[in-house]
């Protein structure tokens, strides 16, 4: 494996934990390329909007056998999104190249997908994932989505569903999501795919510091703009760092779920307990690739192609 990394989204606070990253990579036997994008800082930003726009565009000369990975979230994605190169990025991920980051990332993943039919990876980030304690799963799981052609996932815990769900290879539901503010973000642009390109899919999400009613209110959006009731199953992803309120009176992030279920009804089941978002246990997930799902009252396993 062959790693470059990307800064298109918010600095970093301590450019030193950098070189823990790198020395792990390198116990794995891997060279990180273009470490150096992690020491820019402009304001908020790592680097200014084109020294961020010029390393994404270069992503359409970058050789296809390498994986190229984000940084880190934060904001800045959406400043660049009307002048990436997305059909040259997209030539370079038909020949190989894959491309994986979350959180501020998702601007990325969607738009690639809706301007090119492009998948690319949601999943870890060079400075949360790889600089402090590596996760056994976050790496392993890794790993097998950018080597194999497919991957598993079975997640164990109650569901609420009123009937088993077969989803199968033929229904060829796309595997979309990512964090759920950056979805609400860009509906109705162009860089939101359109509804032909994900009905009958199969929507992942998740967020962080968000209050459930925000959770809430972003899914109602979803639904009244006609995606959300069009979906085969919608999979909840970790939403953490919140905090209750004495206002609130027992309404919590199950109550703004149900809130959901009752206006999606039993064609479009709610699971939960996908490990991704921001979370130490992480997943690494094919965007804009087909999957499967089967699922009971007591787990849900997904099968997705990686290519």
């Amino acid at each position: 494996m062959k790693l470059h990394l990307i800064a298109p989204s918010g600095s970093l606070p301590d450019p030193q934990v950098l070189a823990n990253g790198d020395a792990w990579f390198k116990k794995q036997g891997i060279e990180v390329k273009n470490l150096a994008c992690g020491k820019r800082q402009f304001q908020r930003f790592a680097g200014t909007d084109q020294e961020r726009l010029d390393e994404i565009n270069q992503l359409s000369n970058l050789s296809p056998d390498h994986v190229a990975m984000s940084l880190r979230g934060g904001y800045g994605l959406s400043r660049l999104l009307d002048r990436i190169d997305w059909q040259g990025i997209a030539k370079q991920v038909k020949q190989g190249l894959k491309i994986v980051g979350h959180s501020d990332f998702t601007a990325f993943n969607l738009g690639l997908f809706a301007k090119t039919g492009a998948p690319s990876f949601a999943g870890p980030m060079f400075s949360y994932d790889f600089c402090g304690d590596v996760s056994d799963l976050t790496w392993k799981h890794f790993q097998e989505a950018m080597t194999q052609s497919s991957i598993e996932i079975e997640v164990v815990g109650p569901q609420v569903m009123s009937s088993s769900i077969g989803i199968t290879a033929d229904d060829k539901a796309v595997l979309w999501g990512g964090n759920l503010t950056m979805l609400t973000s860009l509906l109705g642009t162009e860089f939101f795919p359109s509804k032909d390109q994900v009905k009958g899919g199969i929507l992942f999400i998740e967020d962080v510091n968000e209050h459930p009613y925000r959770i809430e209110r972003m899914l109602h959006q979803l639904m009244d703009a006609g995606y959300l009731g069009q979906q085969k199953a919608v999979l909840m992803g970790d939403v953490s760092s919140y905090r209750l309120s004495d206002v609130d009176r027992g309404y919590d992030l199950n109550a703004a779920i149900d809130s959901i279920r009752q206006r999606l009804g039993k064609q479009t089941p709610i699971l939960t307990g996908l490990a991704f978002g921001h979370c130490p246990d992480k997943l690494t997930l094919p965007l804009g690739r087909y999957a499967s799902l089967s699922a009971s009252s007591e787990a849900f396993i997904l099968k997705a192609n990686c290519a």
